[in-house]
């Protein structure tokens, strides 16, 4: 068979052809230069990463005739016997399938004798953990003391199933992922050698699909230009690798948006029709409202997207979202994916999670967050700007104490301020007050076991109420009333001034009788039972005056012979 495939024909012979493992190649180059290298070295990484590759290098230039050198000539005798296989000193044994006592037993006793025609024998062992406890065993005295004239290679994609006694023997180098543009750069190489064309578009889903391993990107690339007319498309490579495309995607998520339940089912529809994979499917799903999130959050990090490409429409389908929506959107189809593993029907739970999330996108909930969110953050800007400006006027003209305009108007919006502020304060202290004197243990126990049920009922008929309130407890409760401390100054606000009825509406609800509440910061409540405690006590003390008569009879006889009768 004369035609290779193309990750065969473009295997690296060089150890600066490794794409991608600059951190590794240049150690290992030194080393060879210094003639510094080790008895045993454990390459571990991603399948298509150049772990084998390199392995072979290394065997090529320990054994070069022109060594000590950086990099195999390819060109002496013993590079070329490595590259074909016809040196039988250099090794390369599939673990997988010798991974027996007895095949490493063999290697044992072989590696006593000298190698025949090149200085070094080298033993590649891929996929090492494959290898049972016995050969494990049985390698770990030859690797402890092996002879001056054997190196091991040891390859492997899951490390941590090798034991620490034969990891603590090698010298460790963990290969990377091959980052998109080192996969597209060594793409357009091979087409350019090969003088063959493909679309950037194209070779960046190769790039993709391929997850970071080199190998699976050249074959994905060699399928796709048998599959092309003459210039490698997009569709093509849609087409091999059965993913789906970002117009796709965006033509769902937009009816999904629009509430068009049934253009999300046909467009789902004609999308499985064409032959694409619903975990596939789900899995770019994912990915690209992972895409969308990361562009909103991070509009700069645009080398990061997996599966989107920024453009124009992208940008605008990015501005229909909130960050709170996609959260959720990301974890419920994170949640579908797992239960289409485990289906026999995974179209059926795909078209559910689809229309989850029309329910999701479109829920009065979801839009009364919107509006409460923006309604906050106005509020904010609102207040912040009139702080400034009101600490600009006095760092230019100061507190000014004179009958002037300025220092009445000042005056007037101070009296104004603490004239709104304080008596509201003092209501809230003295309906506090009065609460606390009907409060007992039984009714805070009531409030604080049901306190779950409330916050469900609330976050299912009411986000933004529930996101508002989750910063506060009960502390006190009576028959008819309870009071909630919070830490948050602008949480406590927002639930007096947009949700008490609708509060209240719930907490009767679920005790089933009217519950009025009142709210205070921790800090507030904390100072106001100290100051009730004492008030308690004060009257106790009061109540309890001594009398003139028992008080001289305790000085004559003593506390411990009077005795007190109630008549």
């Amino acid at each position: 068979m004369s035609y290779q495939a193309l990750y065969r024909v473009w295997r690296p012979q060089l150890l600066q052809d490794v794409v991608g493992q600059e951190h590794i190649t240049r150690t290992l180059q030194n080393a060879l230069l210094q003639e510094k290298f080790s008895h045993a070295y454990l390459f571990s990484g991603p399948r298509g990463t150049g772990k084998t590759s390199a392995a072979k290098i290394i065997a090529k230039a320990i054994n070069c005739e022109k060594a000590p050198v950086a990099e195999p000539c390819n060109e002496c005798a013993s590079c070329k016997g490595i590259t074909s296989g016809a040196i039988v000193d250099v090794m390369e044994i599939d673990a997988a399938s010798n991974n027996g006592v007895d095949e490493i037993r063999d290697i044992r006793d072989k590696v006593k004798f000298s190698p025949n025609e090149v200085r070094y024998k080298v033993y590649i062992i891929d996929e090492v953990h494959m290898l049972s406890t016995g050969a494990f065993n049985a390698l770990l005295k030859t690797l402890e003391e092996p002879p001056s004239h054997v190196i091991f290679i040891l390859a492997t994609t899951e490390p941590h199933k090798i034991p620490l006694t034969i990891i603590s023997r090698c010298q460790r180098f963990d290969f990377k992922r091959i980052s998109n543009e080192d996969i597209v750069n060594r793409m357009k190489l091979i087409l350019n050698h090969d003088e063959l064309q493909a679309e950037d578009d194209a070779l960046m889903m190769i790039a993709r699909a391929a997850d970071g391993g080199m190998r699976d990107a050249l074959s994905l690339l060699d399928q796709a230009i048998s599959f092309a007319d003459e210039i490698v498309n997009l569709q093509d490579v849609l087409a091999i690798t059965g993913a789906v495309s970002q117009q796709a995607l965006a033509d769902i998520i937009k009816a999904i948006n629009a509430g068009e339940t049934s253009d999300v089912l046909q467009l789902l529809d004609q999308i499985l029709r064409e032959g694409k994979d619903p975990m596939r499917f789900i899995e770019d799903f994912i990915y690209y409202f992972r895409d969308i999130l990361l562009f909103k959050t991070a509009p700069h990090a645009e080398a990061l997207l997996e599966r989107a490409k920024v453009n124009d429409d992208f940008k605008a389908l990015v501005s229909q979202f909130n960050a709170t929506w996609l959260y959720s959107t990301i974890a419920s189809l994170n949640e579908s994916q797992l239960e289409m593993k485990w289906s026999a029907h995974p179209k059926i739970f795909l078209e559910l999670a689809l229309i989850k999330l029309m329910n999701q996108q479109n829920s009065p909930q979801n839009q009364a967050l919107d509006s409460s969110t923006n309604d906050t953050i106005r509020q904010l800007h609102s207040r912040v700007q009139e702080l400034e400006n009101k600490l600009q006027q006095i760092n230019t003209n100061g507190i000014q104490t004179n009958e002037g305009q300025q220092g009445k108007t000042t005056t007037n919006s101070s009296q104004k301020r603490t004239m709104r502020q304080l008596p509201q304060t003092r209501v809230a202290t003295a309906q506090v007050k009065e609460l606390l004197k009907e409060a007992n243990k039984q009714s805070l126990q009531e409030v604080t076991g049901r306190w779950g049920t409330v916050m469900e009922r609330i976050k299912t008929q009411n986000i933004p109420a529930h996101a508002w309130i989750s910063d506060s407890r009960p502390v006190a409760a009576s028959p008819s009333g309870m009071l909630l401390a919070f830490q948050n100054e602008m949480h406590r606000d927002m639930i007096d001034t947009k949700f008490r009825e609708f509060l209240e509406g719930v907490f009767q609800e679920t005790f089933q009788r009217p519950i009025v509440f009142f709210t205070l910061l921790h800090n507030h409540w904390e100072k106001l039972r100290e100051e009730y405690v004492k008030e308690q006590q004060g009257s106790s003390d009061n109540e309890e005056q001594s009398d003139p008569v028992v008080d001289e009879a305790i000085k004559l006889v003593g506390s411990e012979l009077i005795e007190f009768e109630d008549k």
